[in-house]
Order: structure tokens, then C-alpha cells, then sequence
């Protein structure tokens, strides 16, 4: 089962954001790794869009390890992969309640 990704408003903020930290932090080579390691990751969901785990609350939703550093939340919908938002995985756990 093959899909198309589209990526949501929240979902590009996201990227962005942990995009502008990674440059910040660590400079171009670990940008350009994220970007390269984000494009394989978003292109092995759209082949095979259950090979990730799903989450705890809607198994709809999953979530893709794209490096030790980061991940990528994506809800599995009948006709697309829609990426919800990408998460710094150094940050508190996701209060779902309450942050999102």
C-alpha cells in the first residue's frame, strides 16, 4: 500500500523549527544529515505507511524514529500520509491533552 505524504501546516512549523535549532546547534553537515535522513524516513512511510508504531491514543497516528534526535508524527488516512508535526526528542513527552 504506497500513499502520497502531505505535510500540514503544523507539520512544516515544526520542521522548521528543529531545522533552525540543528543549524544553530550544530552547523550545516548535521542540518543537511537531518534534511537527507527527513526525506528517506517520509519516503519509507509512504510505502509502507504501518511499518512504523503506533501510538498509544488512535492507532491512526504513528510515529517514525528519524534519527536518535527527532521524529515525525503521521496520521494514516484512507486516500493519503498526512505528517502532523515533527518532535525534538530531547523535549518533556507529549501531554496530548494539553499540547497539542
Amino acid at each position: 500500500m504506497s500513499l502520497p505524504v502531505v505535510i500540514s501546516e503544523t507539520g512544516l512549523k515544526t520542521y522548521e523549527a528543529i531545522s533552525a535549532q540543528i543549524l544553530q546547534r550544530l552547523g550545516n553537515k548535521a542540518l543537511n544529515d537531518f534534511r537527507k535522513n527527513t526525506i528517506k524516513t517520509l519516503e519509507l512511510i509512504g510505502s509502507s505507511p504501518l511499518m512504523y508504531k503506533e501510538t498509544e491514543f488512535d492507532p491512526n497516528i504513528r510515529i517514525a524514529l528519524i534519527k536518535k534526535l527527532s521524529s515525525v508524527f503521521y496520521e494514516v488516512k484512507p486516500d493519503k500520509i498526512e505528517v502532523l508535526f515533527f518532535w525534538d526528542n530531547r523535549q518533556e513527552p507529549v501531554n496530548w491533552e494539553k499540547d497539542i
